[in-house]
């Protein structure tokens, strides 16, 4: 594990794209994996402040992951717990009008399976977002109909909606995500823990 983590870290396939993005930036992998780890997240690709942080998650949208897992900080942090697989280990950064960037396709060709491989622990993969349900389910289906159909999921597998607080209007119209899926996540989350 701890050479591929460091070829992911060394990793500059994408330096040409990120040069040529609005935010003109270089790239740096967050890399967070332990073959211990018992809990695979799997999102979209680090944003601006996991970037700079070298720390998946550790912004708002984080916050509010903690709070649907009922984990916490330290508990999130733990590599012998949890290991963070986006669809592109970098940020992709921002178009010209400030928006994300999508992750480059290349990265989960090039790094996913090898990652997968070497995490023989796992016992729960929390897919947030389209990117990640399209990796790990196969699917195409927009995200709302994905976690809608949540206890059709492959077992151990959990699919999410991004928790960004861009989201915040889709939870407001979708209710039975927080009274119907955050408990049995949260179930799920402590259970794979032990």
């Amino acid at each position: 594990m701890t050479q591929l983590a460091d070829d992911i870290r060394a990793c500059r396939l994408c330096a040409d794209r990120f040069a040529a993005t609005q935010t003109r930036h270089r790239p740096a992998p967050v890399v967070w994996l332990n073959p211990a780890a018992r809990i695979l997240i799997a999102g979209q690709a680090p944003g601006r402040q996991a970037h700079e942080k070298q720390r998946p998650f550790d912004d708002r949208s984080g916050d509010r992951l903690r709070d649907w897992m009922g984990v916490t900080r330290d508990e999130f942090y733990d590599v012998t717990r949890m290991a963070f697989l986006s669809s592109a280990f970098c940020f992709p950064g921002y178009d010209a009008k400030g928006s994300d960037l999508p992750p480059p396709p290349i990265c989960a060709q090039t790094w996913a399976p090898a990652v997968l491989s070497s995490l023989p622990n796992l016992r729960l993969h929390l897919l947030i977002g389209g990117y990640a349900q399209k990796i790990h389910l196969g699917t195409r289906a927009p995200v709302t109909q994905t976690v809608a159909a949540w206890r059709e999921a492959p077992a151990g597998r959990i699919p999410l909606p991004h928790p960004s607080w861009r989201n915040t209007a889709w939870l407001r119209r979708n209710p039975w995500f927080e009274t119907e899926l955050i408990p049995v996540l949260r179930a799920e989350v402590r259970k794979a823990m032990e």
